[in-house]
């Protein structure tokens, strides 16, 4: 400790910083009588010279020619409590390593499988000039694609997740319509498993200031992962209800249960249940952590319960309620019906994408044209005066955000709407969008119906800076 013996005379134990203040070291002097032995593995300590370590203290009370006497023993355990923390965190990063390993081969399989089906449908389309063989050529392209596009948002989303980048858009929500949502989107998961469902939602609207769609996802994450981990035929509940001041989702299943080892870690990024070779849950293991994320962004909390392999597993998930909702949001209102036809201008250096694209809005009646670089982009909006742009932003030779700037300074382009279509989605991507001066930003793949939809209502709209 480096004090002189005669500094220590007199003083009590919490003068020498053994203890926070007189309270605490009179406390423990009362447990001593009172148990005549003491001991703190952990007690922090500052020296004399201002150093902090970490002690033990031992203290216990013995009789000396039949009067009481109290022997302390102090030793410095800061080597070896670093040594323990380290040794933690290396055991940590081993479990991380190896989770991150298992995640890996489990992403190998996800991506393989899709991707074998895809080249088979292509040979097909090569081989086979039969109608019925080609249709279901394209049947399982397009399938197989949809599944590619979940691997693909999942990653991104748990990305953006983690690392803070998403934003909230918080509004009062009645908690019963986005449930309704969910359950929609992960009915056809449970109706290919027969499972049945068990939905219960209180009589009166349950209030939350959230982001519907984040929370819409959280309880569609938590219904999929119930429908993977449940037989075919077994049984899923959710239920809402207020309790005091929270408003709390409940997930149910009657399925395969958590390990007791494995209950802890299950909201941790990349764990999952045992799973045989075949993998026909599917999924990587990162539902759960964005549940958790989202979930304390809203200011809510996430557990998870389980009596064992075999007999099912709980998710609870509580929200803060709301009391005077001044605004309601009703998710699921309608979206502008396409209808009408408009030159579009499709900018692109992938050949393959823009031709695409350019094939399907054909098929709709619209007029197209394209363009793989971004010179002869800004040409050809001159010439064909489009009223509308799909950009790509990736583009080699001036990116897609000069490109875009250069199109509203043309007069004669003021009444153009610019859509970026990129596969960069992340909100700084969509801020600078809107400064470059984007009507709007998509974020590849775009989803036909959407893109046929968005059109409709882009040209309904007077631009923004009209």
């Amino acid at each position: 400790m480096g004090y002189p013996t005669d500094e220590l005379f007199g003083k009590e134990l919490w003068q020498i910083g053994l203890f926070q203040d007189i309270q605490s070291s009179r406390a423990a002097f009362r447990q001593l009588q009172e148990q005549r032995y003491i001991r703190y593995r952990n007690l922090p300590l500052v020296t004399k010279a201002g150093r902090r370590v970490e002690v033990e203290f031992v203290s216990n009370v013995y009789s000396v020619n039949h009067q009481p006497a109290i022997q302390c023993n102090i030793r410095d355990n800061t080597e070896h409590h670093q040594l323990e923390r380290a040794q933690a965190q290396a055991e940590a990063l081993v479990d991380l390593h190896r989770r991150k390993d298992e995640f890996l081969a489990m992403l190998s399989h996800e991506l393989r499988n899709p991707l074998a089906a895809i080249t088979n449908a292509v040979e097909l389309l090569d081989l086979e000039r039969d109608a019925a063989f080609q249709q279901k050529a394209r049947t399982i392209i397009r399938r197989q694609v949809g599944k590619l596009v979940v691997l693909v948002n999942d990653l991104l989303e748990v990305s953006r997740v983690l690392s803070g980048r998403i934003q909230l858009h918080q509004e009062e929500l009645d908690l019963r319509g986005v449930a309704q949502q969910a359950v929609e989107t992960a009915r056809t998961l449970m109706d290919q498993r027969k499972h049945r469902l068990n939905v219960a939602l209180p009589p009166e609207p349950a209030w939350v200031l959230g982001d519907a769609i984040r929370l819409e996802e959280v309880i569609v994450n938590l219904l999929s992962n119930a429908a993977k981990y449940t037989p075919e035929g077994g049984d899923i509940w959710l239920s809402i209800e207020e309790e005091g001041e929270e408003v709390v989702i409940r997930v149910k299943d009657s399925g395969v249960g958590i390990a007791p080892d494995l209950l802890p870690q299950i909201f941790d990024l990349f764990t999952q249940a045992q799973r045989t070779l075949d993998r026909s849950q599917g999924g990587l293991g990162i539902g759960l952590t964005v549940v958790r994320k989202v979930i304390e962004m809203h200011g809510g909390t996430t557990e998870a319960h389980s009596s064992g392999l075999g007999r099912g597993s709980e998710f609870i998930v509580r929200l803060p309620a709301e009391r005077s909702p001044a605004q309601v949001k009703i998710p699921g209102a309608k979206r502008a019906q396409p209808g009408q036809t408009w030159r579009v201008l499709i900018v692109d250096d992938n050949a393959d994408s823009a031709d695409s694209i350019a094939a399907i809005l054909e098929t709709s009646g619209h007029e197209v044209e394209v363009a793989y670089s971004a010179q002869k982009a800004l040409e050809m909006a001159v010439e064909h005066q489009p009223d509308i742009v799909l950009l790509d932003i990736g583009l080699p030779d001036m990116d897609g955000y000069e490109v875009a700037k250069h199109l509203r300074q043309t007069p004669e382009l003021k009444e153009m709407r610019l859509i970026a279509i990129t596969g960069y989605g992340q909100e700084s991507d969509r801020q600078r969008s809107r400064e470059a001066g984007f009507d709007e930003h998509l974020v590849k793949p775009v989803e036909w119906q959407k893109l046929e939809e968005l059109l409709a209502s882009l040209m309904k709209r007077p631009r923004s800076s009209e």
